[in-house]
């Protein structure tokens, strides 16, 4: 592979030490909360049947992305596929032609994890794994794809990218080129299986017949936006018997987020500019309009119950050649409340991008 091709900005980023502690500190906060009962349970009544269903294990690949605001970092949403660790370890490691090293094993060890906790044995492994996405060979990150496809098959595992509609049932599982699917890598973003494409998936998931990672539970239990309503409410977070300090954290770390339909209208559109306006089921910044930019007939258009409006962080600055000007953001790679690695996002642009000169995934040094 040509890292020569891939969005890498030539710019370092610098990370106090202190805000990234901060960051890890909301992390494992959140990953606390979504394992507990009174959490769950204040959700179920929201959640799909999909999501409902606990397999008994998390998700790996989870993203937390983050602006670094005046007061410190804000969470600015959380992923449940997200995409760019190969991007994040070429920064640090150009040359390289896979993962590798101590930072393979630990991305190999969240799946191993997984499917043990999957099938309730402790040295299970999956004999075959599907990287799975919608018409994976014309994805962006397609070669990222096949990265992970090669670290599966250097464990000594089959590892296959398909796209859904690939796959049969039979036999009372999911089958690929004749061999049962024992883990799916989902990088669909279909989160909660809906699309027929996924129905196929969706039975299989909800019969316990293939570990399904990421999955909708924990999409509906951390990823999806509407999360952010929750995070941002205290009233709703008291009921969850929370320390004063997690709640302070909480209130520091989260920017206030709020569906459009609980503003007047009037009042919505003359505080645009200290709003994002985000779909609630959206992803990869589509449909995203910073309040200042909103036009009033694209604000009339926005749907009240399906979408957000989210404090408007800005994104601090990493400065490059000839004093250009790139906004950044910074990614965590995470599986459950351990932090895998963190890279930077450099772009121009209203929202997160990989197709400004100069940006891209960033090398992050923490000072």
């Amino acid at each position: 592979m040509d890292c020569c091709q891939f969005p890498l900005s030539p710019y370092p980023v610098e990370l106090p030490r202190e805000d990234f502690h901060l960051m890890m500190k909301l992390v494992r906060l959140l990953h606390s909360l979504s394992v507990q009962s009174a959490y769950q349970v204040l959700l179920e009544d929201s959640l799909p049947a999909s999501a409902r269903l606990n397999p008994g294990h998390h998700a790996v690949m989870m993203g937390y992305d983050f602006h670094l605001g005046e007061s410190g970092p804000k969470l600015i949403e959380v992923n449940t596929n997200a995409g760019g660790a190969w991007f994040a370890y070429l920064c640090d490691n150009p040359l390289a032609n896979r993962f590798a090293g101590r930072s393979g094993q630990r991305l190999l060890d969240t799946f191993l994890t997984e499917y043990a906790l999957f099938r309730r044995v402790m040295d299970a492994r999956p004999e075959t794994i599907v990287i799975l996405d919608a018409f994976p060979e014309t994805q962006f990150l397609y070669p990222e794809m096949q990265a992970f496809a090669a670290l599966f098959k250097q464990a000594g595992m089959n590892a296959l990218i398909a796209d859904p509609q690939m796959l049969q049932a039979k036999n009372g599982g999911l089958y690929l080129n004749g061999l049962r699917v024992d883990m799916i890598y989902n990088r669909h973003c279909d989160f909660y299986l809906q699309t027929p494409e996924m129905g196929i998936i969706l039975n299989a998931w909800m019969n316990a017949q293939v570990c399904l990672s990421p999955n909708p539970r924990a999409y509906g239990l951390l990823a999806d936006k509407r999360r952010m309503v929750l995070w941002s409410d205290p009233l709703k977070l008291g009921e969850l018997g929370l320390s004063r300090q997690e709640l302070e954290l909480l209130d520091k770390t989260i920017p206030h987020t709020e569906l459009l339909e609980s503003i007047a209208v009037e009042d919505a559109w003359l505080s645009r500019k200290q709003w994002v306006f985000k779909p609630d089921t959206g992803y990869a910044s589509r449909g995203v309009y910073v309040g200042d930019k909103l036009t009033k007939t694209k604000f009339a258009g926005l749907n009240p119950q399906h979408t957000l409006v989210q404090q408007r962080v800005p994104a601090s600055i990493t400065k490059g050649d000839d004093n250009v000007q790139l906004k950044t953001d910074f990614r965590l790679f995470v599986y459950r409340n351990r932090v895998l690695c963190v890279s930077a996002r450099l772009y121009q642009g209203q929202v997160t991008n990989l197709r400004t000169e100069n940006g891209g995934f960033a090398r992050v040094f923490l000072v």
